[in-house]
């Protein structure tokens, strides 16, 4: 079967101390026997091929304990292909919203849909965080900054109810990232 281009978007990767260079990952990533593999930016995006008909859930699991072990901590990692990530930029939920400086934009990549019992727009007690869209894989986050500063983790909108994982990026990155990827 043909090759699959696949962007992992790590969660936990360059913030609160844990540091990891782009080089050690994309080492970590060939070592799976991954190919093509290259990296975007230090927030954690690695973009990599593997055939098309993988087994994604246990091809996760495999780069997550290859990590786990590597790093020596846990880092959830969310798989999307460049067609699933051109189907998130195009569809675009944020078309409409108003722009002003205290807004910012961002995709929630989710390890599993969220609760069905989630009413959308669902906005946070603190109002800094309103999820206005989701699919089974995506949430859309509305991020206010409150008194000039950022809110809280994007990923971290959904309350309680949620027990999946969750890794964001701002929507306007999220567009580079697909650039990026297709050049391959």
């Amino acid at each position: 079967m043909a090759d699959q281009t696949f962007i992992a978007f790590l969660r936990a990767v360059n913030v609160g101390g844990r540091t990891v260079k782009m080089e050690r990952l994309r080492e970590l990533f060939a070592g799976l026997g991954l190919g093509e593999v290259r990296s975007y930016i230090q927030s954690g995006n690695v973009f990599f091929t593997a055939d098309a008909s993988i087994d994604r859930a246990a091809l996760t699991e495999r780069i997550e304990a290859c990590l786990r072990e590597a790093l020596g901590y846990e880092v959830p990692v969310m798989l999307r292909t460049v067609e699933e990530l051109a189907a998130v930029v195009e569809a675009d939920p944020f078309r409409g919203v108003e722009v002003t400086e205290h807004v910012r934009f961002c995709v929630v990549f989710l390890s599993e849909p969220l609760p069905a019992d989630l009413t959308l727009p669902h906005l946070t007690p603190r109002g800094d965080l309103e999820v206005i869209a989701a699919t089974a894989g995506e949430a859309f986050v509305v991020a206010r900054l409150i008194g000039g500063r950022p809110t809280g983790n994007a990923a971290s909108a959904f309350g309680k109810s949620y027990h999946g994982q969750g890794t964001s990026r701002f929507f306007h990155t999220t567009a580079k990232i697909l650039a990026a990827a297709r050049k391959g």
